[in-house]
């Protein structure tokens, strides 16, 4: 059936050159040629007789909310433009997407690379698409979050949850250390600081890995 597949479109299109493209003679005669090595190629390589396989596309392992996505709104806020972007990222990250997560902060931070909020997001989100490691770029994305807002509690925060992840206790701990030292007796986030500074000793005391903070 391939061959006589092959032929009839040879034939076509040999006809239709002749008929509507006043393609006579040698040119003809070429284009010709030109089908009948195709048809050489095929025969050489091509199997008809092969068996089709539908290959499914693979499927993403959908994964719980993540510490971050959990605990920023009240470090970072709810409402305003970066919480659009890090909520639709979060999605994608359920879903087992995490490139497109990564890609989706970086969109906003094409609009506006000086929001420290989306920084965070973007260092969260390269942590999490090298399965909770921290990379050179997921610091990066940490410490320009810092520059841009070195008095917010969030950029630091979430910078010793993606140490802590990678089971850098030591520098996550001194970095939640400083940020409890230089906060208002009445900071909101005092509590969730201290929390996790307490679930650090815990792990350290039972000799366990810290629960993930994704």
């Amino acid at each position: 059936m391939g061959w006589l597949i092959l032929l009839a479109l040879v034939a076509l299109v040999l006809l239709a050159l002749w008929k509507f493209g006043r393609v006579t003679g040698p040119a003809l005669q070429f284009a010709a040629a030109g089908l009948l090595l195709a048809g050489a190629g095929y025969a050489w390589q091509g199997h008809p007789g092969a068996e089709g396989h539908y290959k499914p596309p693979p499927v993403r392992q959908k994964v719980p909310d993540t510490a971050f996505a959990e605990t920023r709104g009240e470090m970072l806020g709810e409402f305003d433009n970066a919480a659009t972007w890090l909520t639709l990222a979060e999605s994608y990250q359920r879903s087992g997407d995490t490139k497109a997560g990564v890609d989706i902060i970086r969109s906003g931070l094409r609009k506006d690379d000086r929001d420290a909020d989306l920084w965070v997001g973007l260092g969260n989100a390269l942590v999490i698409h090298a399965d909770g490691m921290m990379t050179p770029s997921a610091e990066l994305a940490f410490q320009r979050a810092q520059a841009i807002a070195p008095d917010h509690p969030g950029p630091k925060f979430f910078y010793g949850l993606a140490l802590a992840q990678g089971q850098k206790y030591d520098e996550a701990e001194a970095i939640w250390r400083n940020l409890l030292a230089t906060a208002p007796p009445d900071a909101s986030w005092r509590e969730m600081v201290e929390e996790r500074l307490a679930a650090l000793a815990q792990a350290r005391a039972m000799n366990l890995t810290v629960p993930q903070v994704r």
